[in-house]
């Protein structure tokens, strides 16, 4: 998913954007800090220097596997003559790099991953660079916040939804007289119930497949996954009410977070949200 957004660095509007949770911050915005009306000739002279060149050519080599080796030495051995030219299209189209991104439309303009573009920002003004990571970091902050808080709430309501559950469990499904242990399993059945429907597996299969990991199942639910969660926890003490049997509501459940599921994936609000 790619999401743009801006932060504002001393007067100069700076896009940013995120595509497959990379980073990625506009060149041709902090250039402005510079000169605002020749922001492409100052992308292309930082770019013509060795030690750029160096740099952005070490960084794909870190990270895309898919990177051309072969013509980034050309590069670095011609970088600094007067006579070498180097754009953001010709690295790109040469190398097959990805660490810089050219746009077109009304929010484009060259790109780069947010390693290379502090670099850039650096090469302007070690200020700007302090200031732009400053801003930088405070919207992600405040995305950080924003997330966890939704997560939090989500998963309140779950625990909230989960005790309507075991009160109608108590009175439905638990016979009097029991032990404690056979009533702790029959909560622990029908938990298990919720999490075959909606993940596929159980809580022990799950941990028996993550040994590594910490927390629970339910833990690792992203934000819709919990919705869902609560919804059916919901749902579910009302079938037990109605005397259904555990295969009849699991069947019912299973359906009901596979249409749940399909309809918040495609919900603009949640997509938001992430």
């Amino acid at each position: 998913m790619i999401k743009n957004t801006k932060i504002n660095v001393n007067g100069v509007e700076i896009i940013l954007y995120q595509d497959k949770q990379q980073d990625f911050i506009s060149l041709t915005d902090i250039a402005r800090h510079k000169d605002a009306k020749s922001t492409d000739d100052i992308v292309k002279n930082w770019m013509r220097n060795r030690n750029t060149i160096e740099l952005l050519g070490f960084w794909e080599t870190i990270y895309n596997p898919d990177f051309k080796p072969v013509e980034f030495d050309r590069f670095k051995k011609q970088a600094g003559l007067n006579s070498f030219v180097m754009t953001p299209k010709r690295w790109i189209e040469s190398t097959n790099a990805i660490g810089i991104v050219s746009k077109a439309g009304r929010y484009g303009g060259t790109f780069a991953h947010k390693d290379i573009a502090l670099e850039f920002a650096s090469w302007i003004s070690i200020e700007f660079k302090l200031y732009i990571i400053k801003e930088f970091q405070r919207l992600k902050d405040e995305e950080n916040n924003r997330l966890k808080l939704d997560w939090d709430l989500q998963r309140t309501i779950s625990k909230i939804n989960y005790q309507i559950q075991t009160d109608a469990i108590k009175e439905n499904l638990i016979p009097q007289a029991i032990t404690p242990q056979q009533a702790g399993y029959v909560y622990a059945s029908e938990a298990d119930l919720l999490n075959v429907a909606l993940f596929g597996i159980t809580a022990k299969q799950w941990r028996d497949t993550n040994p590594g990991r910490t927390g629970n199942l339910r833990d690792q639910a992203n934000l819709e996954q919990l919705v869902v969660l609560s919804n059916m926890e919901a749902i579910n003490a009302l079938l037990i009410k109605q005397g259904l049997s555990q295969r009849q509501r699991l069947l019912q459940l299973n359906q009901v977070a596979i249409a749940q599921m399909k309809s918040l994936i495609q919900n603009k609000t949640m997509k938001k949200l992430r």
